[in-house]
């Protein structure tokens, strides 16, 4: 399973802004230029982990994004979760997005197990994590092309 560019970029998103939002909020622009992504892009993202309560906005001259809660409470799972949807990896999970064969369908259960894996193992590693784990390697910041895609 592949997660989508919401998943990989709205997480490197929240790690720019744990590393770099600690002397006040961090402008989608200068995430965007940082991260090699588009700012319009992010801009979607920002408001689905603020739907979520990761994520609060300032406006103004010194306005810009800033993490809703400390770095360590905040799961990668959930962050995916928030940006991916409803959390299935087909589309047969959930009931009006089913397909007609969903009553019947004998890897329907195979599917959502998975899928419930995959979240409860994201969800052992915080932002905070990943933060610490990029520092253990001496490295300040978190790369795109590092940690497997990150």
């Amino acid at each position: 399973m592949k997660l989508t560019t919401r998943s990989r970029y709205g997480t490197r998103m929240m790690l720019d802004i744990a590393q770099n939002g600690k002397e006040g909020p961090v402008r989608i622009q200068d995430i965007a230029d940082r991260q090699g992504v588009s700012a319009k892009y992010l801009e979607k993202l920002i408001r689905k982990l603020k739907d979520v309560g990761f994520v609060k906005s300032k406006r103004g001259p010194r306005g810009g994004h800033s993490l809703a809660k400390p770095a360590a409470e905040i799961p990668i799972g959930e962050v995916v979760h928030a940006l991916e949807g409803d959390g299935s990896l087909v589309e047969c999970r959930s009931g009006d997005k089913g397909c007609a064969r969903m009553k019947e369908c004998l890897t329907r259960r195979l599917w959502q197990e998975a899928a419930d894996a995959m979240y409860d193992r994201l969800n052992t590693f915080t932002l905070a994590d990943l933060i610490n784990d990029a520092e253990q390697c001496g490295s300040s910041t978190i790369e795109p092309w590092s940690r497997g895609g990150f």
